[in-house]
């Protein structure tokens, strides 16, 4: 059924209506159902000409994920075009900084000082053995039956035990996906996603460490968050991964580096 214009809509339905419940023309005694079958069809006129006129052209129960996940790839790539922008921009500061600097003895020692800070605080990339881990959620198969969303995926902690682990071990750098991970670096889980930087991670989550390999090893198998979602691995499926890197290289920190609040330790 179509409906091309509203009012009209609303007029046939009423008109015919109205016309189906007048009297028998013929004489003949109105019934229960040719009274009540206006009354039905009538009900159904109007239910249809207000789904029309409400939907305007358009499917009322549209799936919208579709929708959704292409808004979500959009800001995605709105977010990286920005952060690109932002990163130029501070990198041409600090150019127009250390030249301004250059004339002035003191500011040029201070600049020189927080040079040497550079590879501590992440600023720089580092490379050498190391460590790789790669934690994912267990399949949806017939072996987890039994098992609640909650067994089945990884969780903040099981992330933050790895890394927890791995500086405990002596890494002198670290990257979550790809990500260097500094001082004020925050790892939070959203549903079954890894938040770090502003940016969204969906699993396996891969966590690369620069350091002594059999140290780090050796902290982590020490470690009672690890060897709980170890036990996870073998109860649920899920997917830990952990081998030796002869050599690798985690990146240089390219975020923001400003600091909303601090506290200086007494």
């Amino acid at each position: 059924m179509e409906y091309t214009d509203d009012v009209r809509s609303w007029r046939q339905v009423l008109g015919r209506a109205t016309g189906a419940l007048r009297p028998g023309r013929r004489g003949r005694k109105p019934t229960v159902w040719s009274i009540g079958t206006p009354v039905i069809a009538l009900a159904a006129g109007l239910l249809f000409t207000t789904s029309a006129t409400t939907a305007a052209g358009t499917a009322l129960r549209e799936d919208r994920r579709p929708q959704l996940t292409q808004l979500i790839e959009d800001e995605r790539d709105r977010v990286e075009t920005v952060e690109e922008r932002a990163a130029a921009l501070r990198d041409e500061i600090r150019a127009k900084t250390l030249a301004q600097g250059s004339s002035d003895g003191s500011v040029q020692a201070q600049n020189t000082r927080a040079d040497g800070y550079q590879q501590q605080a992440g600023f720089t990339a580092l490379g050498g053995p190391g460590v790789r881990v790669v934690l994912d959620d267990a399949p949806r198969t017939g072996s987890t039956v039994g098992a609640t969303n909650d067994d089945l995926v990884v969780h903040q902690g099981d992330v933050q035990a790895v890394v927890n682990a791995l500086w405990s071990g002596g890494a002198e750098a670290m990257s979550i996906m790809g990500v260097r991970v500094i001082s004020t670096s925050a790892v939070r889980c959203v549903g079954n996603t890894l938040l770090l930087h502003g940016r969204v991670y969906s699993p396996p989550y891969e966590i690369i460490a620069i350091g002594d390999p059999e140290v780090m090893r050796q902290s982590l198998a020490a470690s009672s968050g690890v060897q709980a979602f170890r036990q996870a691995v073998a109860d649920y499926g899920l997917g830990y991964r952990e081998t030796v890197e002869g050599t690798t290289t985690v990146p240089a920190y390219d975020g923001s580096t400003a600091l909303r609040t601090a506290t200086v330790p007494e």
